[in-house]
Parts: C-alpha cells; sequence; structure tokens
C-alpha cells in the first residue's frame, strides 16, 4: 500500500469546500436554504465524514443547517461525479459563527478605545 502524501486531507477538504460553494447555489432548491457561503471544511482520517462550515445571509441558520444537511445526500452524489478519490465522505453542514464573533470582538475594541482615549473634535 503506497504512503498518503502529508496534507493530503486538507487538500481534499479544500477541493470539497470549493466545490460545494458552486454546487450549493445551482442544485440545492430547497427554501430553507439561504445565501451561503461555504468558510471551510474538515474531513476525518478515513474520508468517511466531512463537516463543512458554512454562513448564510437571508435565512435563520438552524433553518438553513436543516435544509442542507436534509440535501447532504444529493449533495454526495454531485461530489461523487466530480472527486476522483475512492471514498467520498458523508457530509455534515454545521454553521460557521466566527464571523458573528469577529463582528463582537470589534465592536469589544471600539468600545474600549472610544472609553480610553476620548474623542477628539
Amino acid at each position: 500500500m503506497k504512503p498518503k502524501k502529508p496534507g493530503r486531507s486538507l487538500r481534499v477538504a479544500d477541493q470539497i469546500a470549493r466545490d460545494l460553494a458552486v454546487l450549493i447555489p445551482k442544485e440545492v432548491r430547497d427554501p430553507r436554504v439561504g445565501l451561503v457561503t461555504v468558510t471551510g471544511c474538515e474531513i476525518t482520517p478515513d474520508y468517511a465524514h466531512a463537516k463543512v462550515f458554512f454562513t448564510v445571509i437571508g435565512s435563520d441558520p438552524a433553518v438553513c443547517e436543516e435544509g442542507l444537511n436534509a440535501a447532504a445526500g444529493m449533495l454526495r452524489n454531485h461530489l461523487f461525479r466530480k472527486l476522483t478519490i475512492h471514498t467520498v465522505p458523508t457530509l455534515h453542514f454545521a454553521h460557521d459563527d466566527s464571523v458573528n464573533r469577529g463582528f463582537e470582538m470589534d465592536a469589544l475594541i471600539r468600545k474600549a478605545m472610544s472609553e480610553t482615549r476620548p474623542e477628539e473634535n
């Protein structure tokens, strides 16, 4: 058996994220899914499962997550046709709240800056 190249799982995860970013707007017709941006993908070492992180505009993240997980089988089928790997992972979608946390941190920094240094008029 041939040894795996280091970083191969990262490259496969990145390719899955890129392919899903194209497939979701084209193929998912579920009204629960709004404007989705795929932010990342983590894949298990055996390539059996992939956790896909996303942000959404125009829809509730929990409702959108349900819609994407409902369409996961169909999206996996499309990935199977595009990818040239032996095992295409089962997809699990999770909302990525890092963008919201970033906005909260930015607001805290602005508040701290305004309290320590009075604004010049």
